[in-house]
């Protein structure tokens, strides 16, 4: 059962900060490439939903808690319905090989078991499916991330379980994908949050 806090502050302080340039430019880059059968792993306020292309979805698919009323009347304005589901990522009830496209935007760092969330995703995806990624996570400077490991047990509190110290392309190639076109580096901003990594990811 999720708090006060987590159903109605929460929500709205992400979607601000999901909303900085720093992050909007990856999934303008990113997720128009999504088509046909579309699974969005933690869809949230539905910052994505500007930035899909409605006539290359067939349908677009929901994993999240809860959906919020935000990514609802985003989806309107576009014309576009979701399906939701409303359960967590690490275990979702729908057959293999249902979805050409899964697409993960800094949603991996709040997973409580993101190598289980994967392995869903990989199982999810069709032959010739990928999975579209942009992700915040572990800076390459080890004085960086001795902050990141530092500060996450009490950023983790207040930011849904948000992990700063999360290896994402190792996370992903534990879980049996090979990584395409990734993108690393700084935006800016403080660098315990701004290292982001994005790319496409396609099942080994």
């Amino acid at each position: 059962m999720r708090n006060f806090y987590e159903r109605n502050i929460l929500p709205s302080m992400i979607d601000v900060m999901c909303g900085m340039p720093m992050f909007e430019r990856h999934r303008q880059r990113l997720v128009p490439q999504a088509s046909g059968r579309v699974l969005e792993i933690g869809i949230g306020t539905g910052r994505n939903i500007a930035h899909y292309r409605p006539e290359q979805i067939q349908c677009l698919c929901a994993v999240d808690p809860g959906l919020h009323r935000k990514a609802r009347r985003r989806a309107r304005k576009r014309g576009m319905e979701i399906l939701e589901v409303p359960l967590t990522a690490e275990k979702i009830p729908v057959a293999d090989a249902s979805f050409d496209c899964v697409v993960c935007t800094f949603s991996l760092c709040t997973i409580s078991d993101p190598n289980a969330a994967l392995s869903e995703m990989r199982r999810l995806l069709a032959p010739g499916g990928r999975m579209l990624f942009a992700e915040h996570g572990s800076a390459p400077e080890a004085w960086v991330r001795r902050w990141q490991e530092g500060i996450t047990p009490y950023w983790k509190l207040i930011g849904g379980g948000c992990h700063l110290n999360r290896n994402i392309p190792a996370l992903i190639e534990r879980s049996g994908f090979r990584i395409e076109g990734l993108k690393a580096g700084y935006e800016r901003g403080p660098r315990v949050l701004s290292y982001l990594y994005s790319g496409t990811a396609v099942p080994r």
